[in-house]
């Protein structure tokens, strides 16, 4: 049995892999694929693969990129989520802010650096005109749940996270959603150590195969919605529409979207030189 471990955010996205995991799918071909969720986001997740913690993660592209070109030994394999994820702009609902606008020089709140949070909040900046030397500042709550807690009381002043996950705290008056800010790509990919890679590639061919027939047939599964709306606490209205907007994939990640990232990135001062994007992947 080949024992392999992967990571992800505990969200609607990664729920075909918690189905192929319950039924066994991984193992009935020799391998004891085990789920370890990280609710910090990509910077966890990051620090995870370089201290092989975990050997593959389901990963934000922006970070994934950033962090091969600072020296994370990875390889993307596939993109996971082909659509943008739309990051919802979030304040406290005591807050005195109430739209994007008047969020400028002000604290963002950000799991960690390196982020998608972190990342995310430049490409939110620019695309207001902003200069992100000077009104961008940043305030380290770790996840979702630091939040919650901290900005009612005024520590950070927005937070940027996946609309959909964050709509039911919408819902029930704790935060405010004032924006929206769709990636300018495709959304998650899927990493893998590069060690991992050169000794089992055989293995993580074989988990792609399951997760991409999974994700092919996802949103056919009778009842998916409720399945949703049950386990990760949504309103079915919301998930039927998040289906829609959603969209998996089973194919490697095009050189050309890689070297917009790239582009975006050294743009905004988030990495400090460019890379070969053929470098970042692995053709099986």
């Amino acid at each position: 049995m080949i024992n392999l471990k992967i990571g992800g955010v505990p969200e609607h996205f990664n729920l075909p892999w918690y189905l192929t995991l319950r039924n066994k799918e991984y193992t009935r071909e020799g391998i004891n694929l085990r789920w370890q969720d990280f609710h910090g986001g990509t910077g966890q997740m990051s620090k995870a693969l370089r201290e092989k913690e975990i050997d593959m993660a389901v990963i934000l592209t922006e970070g994934m990129v950033r962090e091969i070109i600072n020296g994370n030994p990875c390889k993307i394999v596939q993109v996971y989520i082909q659509s943008p994820l739309i990051w919802g702009i979030h304040v406290a609902s005591n807050s005195n802010y109430f739209s994007v606008e008047d969020l400028k020089g002000t604290r963002a709140a950000i799991s960690r650096y390196g982020s998608g949070s972190h990342l995310m909040a430049y490409v939110n900046a620019e695309n207001q005109g902003w200069d992100t030397a000077k009104d961008l500042d940043f305030e380290i709550i770790k996840n979702l749940d630091g939040a919650l807690e901290k900005l009612p009381k005024g520590i950070g002043d927005y937070f940027m996270w996946e609309k959909f996950t964050t709509k039911p705290y919408v819902d029930n008056g704790t935060l405010r959603l004032v924006g929206k800010c769709p990636t300018p790509w495709s959304c998650f990919v899927i990493a893998v150590r590069d060690d991992v890679l050169k000794n089992e590639q055989q293995a993580i061919k074989t988990i792609l195969k399951i997760i991409n027939q999974t994700t092919k047939e996802f949103k056919e599964i009778p009842s998916i919605d409720t399945m949703i709306a049950n386990r990760y606490h949504q309103k079915i209205e919301d998930v039927k529409l998040w289906l829609s907007l959603t969209q998996w994939s089973q194919q490697q990640i095009r050189l050309k979207e890689l070297d917009a990232v790239q582009e975006k990135l050294f743009q905004l001062n988030l990495i400090e030189r460019k890379i070969d994007s053929s470098q970042m992947v692995v053709q099986f």
